[in-house]
């Protein structure tokens, strides 16, 4: 039980990686406290995962006063804070010469600022509890081109670049920071017609399978399971000695494409 008796906070866990994280940190013996905007999908995770070992609080990540009430749900409901996984955030696709400056500063919103302000409001909890752990999750896009997404691409550089800031200042408190950066995961943010009801779900899975296929060294799409493993890494005593860094979970990605599928 890796994660026995401590008390972690995770964003955007009402789905994808974020509810995968919150069941596996669940498993390894944490007390989770699941935060979204997505009211009844986080609240049905919470239920999944059980009473005494689960909590969800609403969270609109890009809005102080939710990010102080949060903090506050978890230490009222678990005694404490010990950990901080800032995994909410949101893609949009669209062009440079397209984007448009209300788009570019909702993603920033909420990828950006809203990374800052977890990290500020669970810092004195977590230093409270003699120390802790933050992972923020940024992006395979933060270090290597991709066309359309320069807007995102633009935030979760910022939080890889503020998640080594966050180690440097933060090391003395016992706190480490680091950084997830996946690459393709089979999640609604990278198919959105998952979202759609009208969207032929099947089809647009055979097609962004083939596109990784071609694309990604290993040859599919990562699961949200992958990256929660991850993360349970980055907050476990696995990881005493990291902090500051970026862990790239793209199945080979990063390192190149393959010139012969």
């Amino acid at each position: 039980m890796r994660l026995n008796d401590r008390v972690i906070l995770i964003t955007g866990a009402a789905r994808g990686q974020g509810a995968e994280e919150a069941r596996l940190f669940a498993a390894e013996g944490a007390k989770v406290v699941l935060a979204d905007v997505l009211d009844d999908q986080g609240q049905a995770v919470a239920k999944e995962i059980g009473p005494g070992e689960a909590a969800y609080v609403h969270l609109d990540v890009g809005e102080e006063a939710d990010w102080a009430a949060a903090v506050a749900a978890a230490k009222h409901t678990f005694g404490k804070l010990d950990g901080l996984v800032n995994n909410a955030g949101i893609i949009r696709f669209n062009e440079l010469v397209n984007t448009s400056t209300g788009e570019f500063m909702e993603l920033v919103r909420v990828n950006q600022l809203g990374t800052f302000l977890g990290m500020r409001a669970a810092v004195p909890e977590l230093t409270a509890a003699g120390g802790g752990t933050i992972v923020n999750t940024a992006s395979y896009a933060a270090l290597a081109g991709i066309p359309c997404v320069g807007a995102y691409a633009a935030t979760k550089a910022a939080v890889v670049a503020m998640t080594r800031v966050a180690a440097l200042e933060l090391a003395d408190r016992a706190i480490r920071v680091n950084a997830l950066c996946p690459g393709a995961i089979d999640t609604a943010m990278t198919n959105p017609a998952l979202l759609d009801p009208a969207a032929d779900a099947g089809r647009a899975a055979a097609g962004s399978a083939e596109l990784y296929r071609r694309v990604v060294p290993l040859g599919r799409i990562g699961q949200p399971a992958e990256v929660a493993r991850t993360a349970l890494f980055l907050t476990a005593d696995d990881s005493s000695y990291v902090t500051g860094q970026r862990f790239v979970v793209d199945g080979g990605w990063l390192a190149g494409t393959r010139l012969f599928t």
